[in-house]
């Protein structure tokens, strides 16, 4: 296996491991049906982000790699097209979706009994659209890398 083929692997696994748990997380958090449940998936979900993030950034790493060794990636309009995406994701990533994680763990502390609070379930759906963003985005990247159509 070539230095490349080799980055190129850990590239397609930090994708796997990555994006499977950011596509799982909306899932898991829509589950919760009392604040001990919440309170338990915002825990569950803050473990798993960490797949996202550690795998979001090894995606950059590995692929500024192989366009430094190919530089002719910086040529393809598929590779630059996956780039400013990947960039443009990264203010809901990094950003809005955090926020409104750590703004849904606020409103369960000042919770009392287990009825969910109307604010929580409120900052759930504004995050929905923001979740459907970054899936669609992590879709077409996909599908630049696969079909590198131009």
């Amino acid at each position: 296996m070539t230095f490349y083929g080799f980055i190129l692997l850990i590239h397609v696994i930090a994708a796997i491991c990555g994006l499977g748990a950011s596509f799982a997380i909306p899932l898991i958090t829509k589950v919760a049906k009392t604040t001990s449940e919440a309170r338990f998936t915002l825990e569950l979900v803050g473990k798993i982000e960490k797949l996202p993030k550690f795998g979001s950034i090894l995606l950059l790493i590995t692929g500024i790699v192989m366009a430094i060794i190919h530089p002719s990636l910086f040529e393809q309009g598929w590779f630059i097209l996956s780039l400013i995406i990947y960039i443009a994701v990264q203010f809901i990533v990094a950003g809005i979706l955090p926020k409104k994680m750590k703004q849904q763990a606020a409103v369960l502390e000042q919770a009392n009994g287990e009825t969910l609070p109307e604010e929580y379930i409120v900052l759930g759906k504004q995050m929905g659209p923001f979740n459907g963003i970054i899936h669609t985005a992590a879709v077409v990247i996909i599908i630049l890398m696969a079909v590198k159509p131009f």
